[in-house]
């Protein structure tokens, strides 16, 4: 019986150490991180595109972590620089990911800013980035001969819109592209700010 009380409090113990050293320290550490120095808070149209990233899956294949240089090649690749606490502070739920089946996004908006070329990516990615396993999301968009005033129309290459139809993005691709687009943390790190009381 007192070998079983032993284990027992040893393994809270570790347990005990462990969600200290994972949990407490850590949310002790940033819980009052002020925003990054030149990050602005989403609008509603791109927390609109934020609900559309999440229910649609992004973050299953992309992350929004670029790593730094002592643990992989994310500059290189043109991902921009090593993220930072404050570059999170305006989301809730955080939407790092967990895996990278696709490039990181945290900084989309810095390198792909046209709208258009996000419009026709989601419909049909295959088009803009040969051999991506991507999925197309034309439920996002709608076919039509003609279109009515204040619709947007996504400019396909040759060959990828339906023949004698317009390809016209919904509010739903218009408010994830607008998310997308504010994927932006290349404003330069200053040194951090003082929490907030």
């Amino acid at each position: 019986m007192q070998d079983e009380t032993l284990l027992i409090a040893g393994g809270m113990a570790m347990l005990g150490i462990a969600t200290s050293a994972l949990v407490v320290v850590p949310y002790m550490t940033v819980r009052d991180l002020p925003p990054a120095e030149g990050l602005k808070p989403y609008t509603n149209v791109e927390l609109r595109g934020r609900q559309q990233y999440i229910a649609n899956g992004c973050v299953y294949c992309h992350s929004q972590q670029p790593r730094p240089q002592s643990l992989a090649p994310d500059a290189q690749r043109g991902w921009g620089r090593a993220s930072v606490a404050g570059d999170y502070a305006y989301d809730t739920p955080h939407l790092l990911g967990s895996m990278r089946t696709g490039p990181d996004l945290l900084n989309i908006g810095a390198r792909q800013p046209s709208l258009q070329w996000h419009l026709g990516h989601l419909y049909q990615p295959r088009a803009y980035v040969p051999g991506s396993v991507m999925p197309g999301y034309p439920y996002l968009f709608e076919t039509k001969a003609e279109l009515r005033p204040g619709e947007v129309e996504v400019q396909l290459p040759p060959g990828v819109a339906p023949f004698g139809q317009k390809v016209v993005a919904l509010p739903a691709a218009l408010d994830l592209v607008a998310y997308l687009q504010s994927l932006d943390r290349t404003y330069p790190l200053g040194p951090p700010a003082a929490a907030k009381p």
